[in-house]
């Protein structure tokens, strides 16, 4: 059994161990609150014209997300109605969920070193996809890459949204400490 009281997460200690002290190097920051590091993951999944004509769609999402997230994932829901789409304000269209904490580096963990590598003609991600304050964002196809996803029991295959929010100023700073992490960046 996991002694929680005594665990941290193996990202977590490469930060504290190597990470900061590199990055301090790197950009020669005077206070150790200056070094970027990690301040949330927040994974979505939109279901679109599948939860239109099914309901169940939405649902179905939200526990696939809660079992790879390990948290609660909440059902987001259509803000307007759109009769062009057949969307019915407050419709439940998908599910998303933000992971603080420890739970954030066991996600990041599991991402970098179990589900990317499962990815077909994976040739890394992009180097770009940053929004100019240090907060990355990428996407995946299928959302059966995560091994706790029973393959047997999935009707349907989402993709999903990731974003990794950090502290970091600029991306250039964000993109050295995600390549810390091991970030498999293509560029």
């Amino acid at each position: 059994m996991l002694d929680t009281a005594n665990y941290t997460p193996r990202l977590k200690q490469q930060y504290r161990d190597t990470v900061r002290a590199a990055l301090k190097e790197e950009f020669g920051y005077t206070n150790d609150m200056q070094i970027p590091r990690l301040d949330k993951i927040v994974l979505n999944i939109g279901c679109g014209a599948e939860a239109v004509r099914d309901s169940k769609k939405a649902k179905t999402a939200q526990e696939d997300l809660t079992t790879i997230a390990g948290q609660k994932a909440m059902t987001t829901r259509a803000k307007k109605s759109i009769a062009g789409f057949r969307v019915r304000e407050d419709m439940p269209l998908g599910a998303k969920v933000t992971l603080r904490g420890d739970r954030m580096y066991e996600f990041l963990d599991r991402l970098i070193t179990v589900a990317m590598p499962r990815i077909r003609d994976f040739r890394g991600v992009s180097g770009k996809s940053f929004d100019g304050r240090g907060n990355y964002a990428t996407g995946i196809k299928e959302h059966l890459i995560f091994p706790e996803i029973n393959f047997d029991k999935i009707d349907e295959n989402w993709g999903m949204d990731i974003v990794i929010c950090t502290t970091a100023a600029t991306d250039a700073e964000a993109k050295s400490l995600l390549k810390a992490f091991n970030m498999p960046f293509n560029s």
